[in-house]
Formats: C-alpha cells, sequence, structure tokens
C-alpha cells in the first residue's frame, strides 16, 4: 500500500480526509489560490453572493465548524463557530463585490480569474476574497495540526460590506449579542496593506458622520434679486466659515478631523432662475477626539448664527474605535515578522470597514489584508505569492493565540 492509500485507510474525521486529500494536489499548487480563483469566478455583485458562501460553509464545516445562514433582507449572512470556549477569535469579511465597471477597458474578464505575471487578476480578488481564501486555508491548516484547539474560532461574513451595510455584519453582531455570544478578538481581511501584504495593519478607523443639508430660499428671477432669496449666496458664508474650522488637532493615533462637501446642487439648469434650494451633502472623518453629538452642536451653532433657513439630516457610518497594543496586535506583529520577515506598521487611515460593528462589543479588531492599491478599480489584482503569505500569516496569529 503506497503512503497516500495508508494516510486514507487511517483518516477517521472529515477534517483529517479535507486535509490530507490536499497532500495529493501536485507540488506547488496553491489550495489558497485556488479557492481564491473560485471565488473571484462567483459574480457577486453586492448584495449578490452568488454561492461564494455556500463554497465557505462547506469548507468549514469539514473541519468542524457549525454554521448558519443568518439572512436580513436581500442580504445573505453567515456564522460558523468550531469550539465553545473563551477567547473567541472571529475571521470576518464579505463575499460582495462593487460593480466592474465598464468590461471593455479590462484586459481579461473580471469574473474568470487570470493569473499574469504572478498576479491574480479578477473584481474581488483583493477586496476581499483573496483574504477569504487565506483565512479558510489558515483554518484548515491549524485544526489538521490542533485539533483540540484553545478557545473557539469563529467566521461572520456579509454580502453587504460594499452596499448600504445595513443588513449584514451590524444585524449579525446584534444577533450574536442578543444570544450572548461575545468575540473577544476579531480579524477583518480588508485590503490594509501598501507595498506589500503584512506592512500595515489597521487597528482602528475614524469616525464616518454624513450631512445632507437643505438651505432653502425663494425662487425669482435673477433680473429681480430683491424679489427672491438665492440661497446659494445665503449658504456661503457658512459653508466658508465650516470648510475652514479647525475640528481638532488628532491625536498620535487619529490625524485630525475632516469636513468635506461631496455634492452642490441648486437649481433648474436655466440661466435666469434664482432658486429656490440649495442641497449639500457633506462628511466629516473624525478622530477620537470628538463625539457625534459634539459635531451635531457645532455645525448647527454655525448654521444657526448665519441665520438660515434650513433642514438638517445626520447618518452615522460608524463611530471611530481603537484597539490598542496588546495581545491581538503582538500576535499579529510577531506572526509578520516570523513569516515574511518584516516590521509591520500601525495605521488608522482610510474609509470605514464592517469592523467599526464589532468593535463597540468590546471585541480587539484588527484589519489585516493585501494591498490596496487597485481596489475598486479596473482591473484589480493581488499577487499570487501575497494569497499564501496572508494564510500563513492567519495560521501563526492562531497558533500563538489559541494553543
Amino acid at each position: 500500500m503506497n503512503p497516500v492509500e495508508e494516510r486514507r485507510r487511517v483518516a477517521s474525521r472529515p477534517l483529517l480526509q479535507t486535509f490530507l486529500a490536499s497532500l495529493d494536489k501536485p507540488v506547488g499548487m496553491s489550495e489558497t489560490l485556488e479557492l481564491a480563483k473560485d471565488l473571484v469566478s462567483r459574480a457577486s455583485v453586492t448584495p449578490k453572493d452568488a454561492g461564494c458562501q455556500k463554497l465557505m460553509r462547506e469548507r468549514l464545516e469539514a473541519i468542524g465548524f457549525c454554521s448558519e445562514s443568518l439572512a436580513f433582507g436581500e442580504v445573505s449572512n453567515f456564522w460558523a463557530r468550531r469550539g465553545d470556549r473563551s477567547p473567541l477569535l472571529v475571521f470576518a469579511g464579505h463575499t460582495d463585490v462593487v460593480p466592474p465597471g465598464p468590461l471593455e477597458q479590462w484586459h481579461s474578464d473580471p469574473f474568470t480569474p487570470d493569473i499574469r505575471d504572478g498576479m491574480l487578476y479578477g473584481r474581488g480578488a483583493a477586496d476581499m476574497k483573496g483574504s477569504l481564501a487565506a483565512m479558510i486555508t489558515a483554518c484548515e491548516g491549524f485544526v489538521a495540526a490542533h485539533p483540540d484547539h484553545n478557545g473557539s474560532i469563529g467566521f461572520l461574513i456579509t454580502s453587504d460590506e460594499e452596499g448600504p451595510s445595513v443588513d449584514g455584519t451590524v444585524k449579525v453582531v446584534d444577533h450574536l449579542v442578543n444570544r450572548g455570544e461575545h468575540i473577544d478578538l476579531c480579524l477583518v481581511g480588508e485590503p490594509s496593506s501598501s507595498e506589500r501584504a503584512g506592512d500595515v495593519i489597521k487597528n482602528g478607523r475614524r469616525g464616518s458622520l454624513n450631512g445632507n443639508l437643505r438651505v432653502h430660499g425663494k425662487q425669482g428671477h435673477v433680473a429681480y434679486p430683491h424679489l427672491a432669496a438665492n440661497p446659494v449666496h445665503l449658504a456661503a458664508p457658512a459653508l466658508a466659515e465650516l470648510i475652514s474650522v479647525k475640528w481638532d488637532q488628532g491625536n498620535e493615533h487619529f490625524p485630525p478631523t475632516s469636513f468635506q462637501i461631496s455634492n452642490l446642487q441648486a437649481g433648474t439648469g436655466a440661466e435666469n432662475i434664482i432658486p429656490d434650494d440649495l442641497n449639500v451633502m457633506f462628511n466629516l472623518r473624525y478622530s477620537t477626539e470628538l463625539t457625534e453629538q459634539k459635531i451635531r452642536d457645532r455645525i448647527h451653532a454655525i448654521l444657526d448664527s448665519h441665520q438660515l433657513d434650513y433642514t438638517l439630516e445626520w447618518r452615522l457610518s460608524g463611530e471611530p474605535f481603537l484597539t490598542p497594543e496588546g495581545e491581538l496586535v503582538d500576535a499579529a506583529r510577531e506572526a509578520i515578522r516570523e513569516i515574511i520577515h518584516i516590521d509591520t506598521t500601525l495605521s488608522t487611515s482610510g474609509g470605514t470597514s464592517d469592523g467599526r460593528f464589532i468593535a463597540p462589543t468590546g471585541a480587539q479588531v484588527l484589519e489585516l489584508g493585501p494591498i490596496n492599491a487597485t481596489i475598486h478599480q479596473i482591473n484589480e489584482c493581488v499577487a499570487v505569492t501575497a494569497l499564501d503569505e496572508l494564510s500563513g500569516i492567519y495560521r501563526r496569529i492562531l497558533e500563538k493565540l489559541l494553543t
């Protein structure tokens, strides 16, 4: 009996069967790359999942995870867990992707994974199906080596991260909290890196507060401005003041708060009509030096000081959060140093992620993924070598925290 047949004969549990089957693959074939290609080939434009989660659940169930579908509205989510002890380390991510954009500008079909010059091309390759594949294979290898590991491992996966983010991670987190499951440690697979996978990890994010301001005027003929009230003219001094405000100086973890106008709209399109209303959309990315309420109060005070007739609607995308240096940060840093032999940088820059829904529960949250240079772009890609590096890093973090 040859060695492969002997291994198959003694394998008595699904997790060992899954692991040993991988040994039959030709030398040099990467399990992580193959899974990443399979995921990229599924056109899961938000909020569609296109079977990605079913594939992931099957792989996890084969190594002893219990999984459940948690659908809310149009959004597919799943929760999977292996173990019932603390600490609970969760891998979080999303299977949905942004639309591919003009197909004629892609060098290959965005949903036909293509490997060229050491890069895997396809929509979602970097954001974040490559990370999802690395998470799965990291867990497969870890469980095969440590079937009786300490603590528990979880997967929280949504198809709503690139969309409104109202029926995805936030709903699953609420569901888990309501039934008493507490996440202690969380790795989010968002593309965090700059020059090579692992050189930057996000240990926090700024808060994001959106405002939709409507300044009311009175429509009229441009030749008779005394019979009208131009809301653009009325609002201009207030907007100039809002733009010039120094909200804070930031701190050692966060840059200063930024106020940005993202959209202005007024008028009918005619040259000779003073508009009735001015619509202004704005966003503040804010540090832990401020709170949502302090920002709201200051903006209302500025608008009121200019005696504007206005309505203002608010939408909070997420509060700022920070995971200080400690258990999870230390494990990630050490794993990166041991696997790819570089020192990583902690950062809180960039946009928001679903980590903003998990951190308020008290969990330590880190974002660790591939280079973010091509995300949401035409010809999105990830380095093939980065996929196995990430899998190795994720596995080493598991070893440091759960063995």
